[in-house]
């Protein structure tokens, strides 16, 4: 018996079993046709491929049986040679056959990973903020990964599995049945033999598979936590080395042990299959020795014989597990169309309309705001710890109206959870709101595209991400199309340019994760030059100044005043240092607005305003 019988047997096998009782949701055998279609043609030729290949298994040892009987018994060497011959031309047509299956196989299978990839990318992208606040980053990207794979398999190693495996076991059976029906017999009697164990060590494998993933998944998770900058940072100034070293030894230590234990079940499971396929061998020499002694059987008949019976074992076995390859492949697509499903919360209008390029006038109308649920946002297969939220938010914003004038400056302020930063978030339709509208020059913001809204807008938030990109790439994202002029003139206005200038790559330095190699006033003055190349007409600024010290708060207030010029903005801050010259100041509290106002008359009422402005003790002139 040839040794990729019991690996075959094995893989099936060791195949998680779970899956064959999970049930499909209707349709999905018809969507998964339809990503087949653009390759059918390649699956065509794929599947030929892989039918004369079965094909040529079993000719091989026929062709073997003539060369002895019809060439080596009776002394014709030109037969030999024939014979010979055709035995060599028929493993270089499958070696030929194999690597034509080979590639249309990778052309089906790897343009299918990139078909689904591509989908779910562009899919996640339009899902709403709420969905990535819940969303386990790792699991999503296993979606992409894993689950994606897996799918391909269907139309690659599984489908090929299938029709290889039953067209070898039927051409086999059928060939040895013809050549001798009672070593064939012996032969299928002794398959339990090989199958018991087998599915035995496939179940033991099969959950040594899955608790390695999980070991596996536990260490990368340290790694992950405590190599990025912001881990690293925690572990340096609060953590202990020693015991960081310990616990990380012991989850790399169980993952070890895990992988000692999958050798050796493999190592086991070779040794036992080896000696059975060894007896079976066995029985077939000695059954048919003892036929060809009586000339019931020829030797070429006999040689013939054992060698299809290495070819009958493997192929019988993974067939009694195929329900399980199948329903992996297909549970790993339906994995993916779960994904696909959910319908992103804010969508494009049907008809979008276009917003007028004027300066913006920005009004709120009766806004009312409460965050969605989970189950409306989110799947649960993508939250490590998915638990049914028993409290709602309540409602965050409360029938909240006012107006922007066009290139006017208003500040909002308020305590912490009033709902500040929830208005930031709904002017680009992060969310969209509840009740009420939001018009922008009169339209309201869900009657046009996405796209457009957002070209619109520009944000600094109190802790700007950067790419883990050069500065130069870090400020194109913003518009691709940017000039070197224009970038240093963005970086200049927004006072950086000449610390950019000060670097030994300029423009090239990498700022590192998440612009960890600025300082908090770098990077938020690189965010201002970010928004000052995007040129929006609507600028937010979300506390933009909060964490940064008095210096680096004049260098960032400076470049904001070339940033606010000609703009609708809103900025809500917590400094009321930095909104002082407002032309509006709304103070919110418990998601309404209870004051309204400029500076001077806010103070001078003596209400909530006046209390902030007390407790800062800022001390500024009127």
């Amino acid at each position: 018996m040839s040794i990729h019988g019991p690996w075959m047997a094995l893989r099936s096998m060791s195949s998680d079993q779970s899956v064959k009782n999970q049930k499909l949701k209707a349709g999905t055998f018809k969507r998964i046709l339809q990503f087949a279609l653009p390759y059918r043609r390649y699956l065509y030729i794929f599947i030929g491929t892989v039918v004369v290949d079965a094909i040529l298994v079993v000719a091989t040892p026929l062709i073997l049986r003539s060369l002895v009987d019809d060439g080596v018994v009776p002394g014709r060497g030109d037969v030999v040679t024939k014979l010979a011959m055709v035995v060599a031309a028929l493993a270089i047509a499958d070696a030929g056959f194999s690597m034509l299956g080979r590639w249309f196989s990778s052309r089906i299978g790897e343009g299918l990973i990139y078909d689904l990839r591509s989908q779910v990318f562009e899919h996640v992208q339009k899902q709403s903020i709420a969905f990535f606040t819940r969303t386990q980053t790792g699991s999503l990207i296993s979606r992409i990964n894993s689950d994606v794979i897996g799918a391909q398999q269907a139309f690659t190693s599984t489908l090929s599995g299938v029709v290889s495996n039953s067209l070898t076991l039927l051409l086999v059976a059928f060939a040895m049945f013809t050549l001798s029906w009672q070593i064939t017999l012996v032969s299928l009697i002794i398959l339990p033999i090989f199958i018991v164990p087998t599915k035995w060590i496939g179940k033991k494998l099969a959950a040594y598979t899955r608790r390695s993933f999980e070991l596996n998944a536990e260490m990368s998770s340290t790694m992950t936590e405590r190599f990025n900058v912001s881990g690293a940072l925690l572990v340096s100034l609060y953590g202990d080395r020693v015991v960081e070293s310990g616990n990380f030894r012991s989850k790399a230590r169980r993952v070890a042990d895990m992988g000692i234990k999958i050798a050796m079940l493999n190592r086991v499971f070779f040794i036992a299959m080896t000696s059975v396929a060894a007896i079976a061998t066995a029985f077939a020499y000695g059954i048919g020795g003892h036929l060809a002694i009586k000339n019931e059987i020829t030797i070429g008949t006999l040689l013939a014989i054992t060698a299809l019976l290495a070819r009958l074992y493997g192929p019988l076995t993974a067939l009694s597990n195929v329900r399980v390859d199948i329903m992996s492949a297909l549970v790993s697509f339906e994995r993916v169309f779960e994904v696909l499903d959910l319908q992103p919360m804010v969508k494009d209008p049907i008809n979008a309309v276009k917003i007028s390029s004027a300066i913006p006038t920005i009004e709120f109308k009766e806004v009312s705001f409460t965050y969605p649920k989970a189950t409306e946002i989110s799947l649960a297969s993508l939250e490590s710890t998915a638990k049914p939220e028993v409290i709602e938010s309540g409602e965050v914003l409360r029938s909240v109206s006012f107006k922007c004038e066009p290139g006017t400056f208003t500040a909002i302020v308020g305590p912490s959870g009033a709902g500040k930063s929830t208005i930031s978030g709904l002017l680009p339709r992060l969310y969209d709101v509840t009740a009420g509208s939001i018009l922008i020059n009169g339209t309201d913001i869900r009657e046009t595209s996405i796209l457009d809204l957002r070209a619109l807008i520009g944000i600094v938030t109190q802790d700007s991400h950067m790419l883990h990109e050069s500065i130069g790439d870090n400020l194109r994202y913003a518009r691709s199309d940017a000039t070197g002029d224009e970038i240093w003139q963005a970086c200049d206005s927004a006072q950086i340019g000449g610390f950019i200038r000060s670097l030994p790559n300029g423009l090239d330095t990498v700022v590192g994760e998440r612009g960890h190699r600025l300082s908090g006033g770098e990077k938020q003055r690189l965010a201002i030059a970010r928004l000052l190349l995007k040129a929006p007409k609507i600028v937010i600024l979300d506390e933009a100044t909060a964490h940064l010290d008095s210096e680096n708060e004049a260098l960032v207030q400076e470049a904001l005043k070339v940033a606010l010029v000609g703009r609708t903005s809103i900025v809500i801050a917590h400094r009321l240092s930095t909104i002082a010259h407002a032309d509006q100041i709304l103070v919110l509290e418990q998601g309404r607005i209870v004051e309204a106002g400029r500076h001077e008359d806010l103070v001078a009422k003596g209400g909530l305003y006046f209390e902030l402005y007390q407790r800062q003790s800022l001390g500024f002139t009127e």
